[in-house]
């Protein structure tokens, strides 16, 4: 699409029982880079619950109450979480932005997260247990953006949500730190997912162009953005907390 060739996805060394007996929840996971993190955890071993529309809404806090309640009782406990739940929102200046487009942004981007993490917290094992400062806890990422760390003209209400997921994450981390949970950010640059082909109307000049503004000249992959997610889920990223991984195609090194 760009000239330069795409990468064929691998699971690099890990284990594939590296999260054998973990219970991970994915929102977001029919689609794009939730899906892929589903797919990818679920090969590695671990038992994953997806959240995703129609059954269940991120922003409706009784239904991410009653969705949680649910894993629990059939799992006993939340181990893993990515919360990969988003949307664009709509482009254009910042004065034509009516109220309704920009309430509907934060609350799937922002507060869905917040929802998500609640109950997250409110359920991982590690919660439950004082941890140790080698022990194996559990370990939660938020999906972010390359937007939540610079500023993108005639997407406020995509760029205030996604600042928003980061200072979030970076609080729950602090907070939560010292009772054995590990949280976390990725922020995603341009990748091609159905999320991304719909904003640009399937317009494959508009893909190709946006690949090659990134410095590797290309667009990431879904699975690209997992495999970050994913090891930061491991055991392997143990000694990381409140970061943000950029994983843009080199983007913010510009």
């Amino acid at each position: 699409m760009t000239g330069t060739p795409e990468p064929t996805a691998t699971a690099g060394s890990a284990s594939p029982d590296e999260f054998a007996g973990r219970i991970a929840v994915v929102t977001g996971g029919a689609s794009g880079i939730g899906a892929a993190t589903t797919a990818l955890l679920r090969s590695r071993g671990a038992v994953v619950e997806v959240i995703d529309l129609p059954d269940t809404d991120v922003t409706d806090e009784t239904a991410v109450i009653d969705r949680f309640a649910d894993i629990v009782k059939r799992h006993g406990r939340v181990d893993l979480a990515a919360n990969c739940a988003g949307v664009n929102g709509r482009y254009g200046p910042i004065t034509e932005l009516d109220l309704e487009e920009w309430r509907r942004v934060i609350e799937i981007n922002l507060t869905g997260v917040f929802l998500c993490l609640r109950e997250e917290l409110r359920h991982v094992a590690a919660a439950q247990v004082a941890a140790t400062p080698t022990a194996t806890t559990a370990s939660i990422v938020n999906v972010s953006s390359g937007a939540g760390l610079r500023g993108f003209a005639n997407l406020p209400h995509y760029v205030a949500s996604k600042h928003g997921v980061i200072g979030l994450t970076r609080a729950a981390a602090a907070e939560w730190a010292r009772r054995g949970v590990r949280i976390n950010a990725v922020a995603p640059g341009t990748v091609r997912t159905p999320m991304l082909e719909s904003f640009c109307g399937n317009d494959e000049a508009a893909l190709a162009q946006m690949g090659r503004a990134a410095p590797m000249g290309r667009l990431g992959t879904p699975d690209e953005i997992a495999e970050a997610i994913v090891w930061l889920l491991s055991d392997a990223a143990r000694f990381v907390t409140g970061s943000v991984v950029s994983a843009d195609g080199g983007v913010s090194a510009v």
